[in-house]
């Protein structure tokens, strides 16, 4: 099944998990001082978890404004994805949401991968078209799909293996961004 048919398909905490996940593995493009900062988002989709509310008004101040030129064009979807979180999580919302989250996570991969990606766009990815796919790349479409499945086949038993793919993801999307700031001194 595409990335886009499991996104179609995914129940409230899916949509929910899934755009958080995204968002996840880009917190080292946003700044923030604490790899953990979207714990408690994480929590409150858990049965009887905290109100998502109080806890996306806690995530966003965990992380420093960014730059108004929006220089870094990865840092600055990163951040487009943050503010576009919905402030009450209904099923419409967070669909519409997870949705440009998989397109962001997957542009931002696309950008900061060596190696080019054959696609026009990642849109065609999305939809399984997947020859001539760079590795970064691939790699995030994998840890999409692999969440969405999680969900769908577990659902609140499914989160905890969902944040450890984000996790891993966060890591890998970290050493190339060191890797390149590195590259730029």
């Amino acid at each position: 099944m595409s990335l886009v048919e499991l996104i179609a398909q995914a129940d409230e905490r899916g949509l929910a998990a899934s755009g958080l996940a995204c968002l996840d593995r880009c917190v080292p493009l946003l700044g923030a001082e604490d790899d953990e900062a979207l714990r408690p988002l994480w929590a409150s989709l858990a049965e009887g978890g905290p109100e998502w509310g109080e806890c996306l008004a806690k995530a966003r101040a965990a992380f420093p404004a960014g730059p108004d030129d929006d220089a870094d064009e990865a840092s600055g979807l990163a951040r487009r994805m943050l503010a576009a979180v919905p402030d009450t999580p209904s099923a419409p919302a967070l669909r519409e949401w997870a949705d440009a989250c998989s397109v962001g996570a997957l542009q931002i991969h696309r950008m900061l991968d060596t190696m080019e990606d054959g696609a026009g766009s990642v849109r065609s990815r999305r939809e399984g078209r997947t020859d001539g796919m760079s590795p970064l790349v691939a790699a995030e479409l994998r840890r999409q799909v692999r969440i969405l499945e999680l969900l769908a086949g577990r659902g609140a038993s499914g989160l905890r293996q969902a944040l450890d793919v984000s996790t891993e993801g966060r890591r890998i999307l970290r050493a190339v961004v060191s890797r390149r700031a590195r590259g730029r001194v």
